[in-house]
């Protein structure tokens, strides 16, 4: 299942999308506004997207994602417009049969979500200065 949405995420939902009597691993992985970024405060984050194009290259992903690992069942939701601090921006449930393909499978989906879906962040910060941020490698990935 694949989902852009402009509501809150449904991460119950998403849970249920990947459930499987042959799954013996589910992971979910949440990414939500934080509150410091960079010794920053942030008061939201904004997200604006070509839909037609995301939607695809999320496709894309789950596509690549179930070639790569055994994989049950896959779920990718992102959310647009303004998302207020603790508040989930994507979500992403995988299952398997077992834990180190869901890890491995949900840790490369989201990596290379921020990196080739066509989605783009917006940092509000407290002082009421905003920046356009690009995605970076998570730490430790080259």
């Amino acid at each position: 299942m694949i989902e852009i949405t402009k509501s809150p995420i449904d991460t119950v939902k998403l849970l249920e999308q990947v459930q499987s009597s042959e799954a013996g691993a589910t992971v979910l992985f949440v990414g939500a506004t934080r509150r410091v970024t960079e010794g920053r405060e942030t008061v939201r984050l904004h997200y604006e997207a070509y839909e037609t194009m995301a939607t695809a290259e999320l496709q894309r992903l789950e596509q690549a994602a179930r070639r790569r690992w055994p994989l049950e069942q896959c779920a990718i939701s992102h959310r647009l417009g303004t998302v207020p601090v603790g508040e989930a921006s994507v979500a992403i449930a995988v299952s398997s049969a077992h834990r180190d393909a869901a890890f491995e499978a949900g840790r490369w989906l989201i990596d290379t979500l921020k990196q080739s879906v066509p989605i783009w962040k917006q940092e509000q910060w407290a002082d009421g200065s905003s920046e356009w941020v690009h995605p970076t490698p998570s730490p430790g990935k080259k």
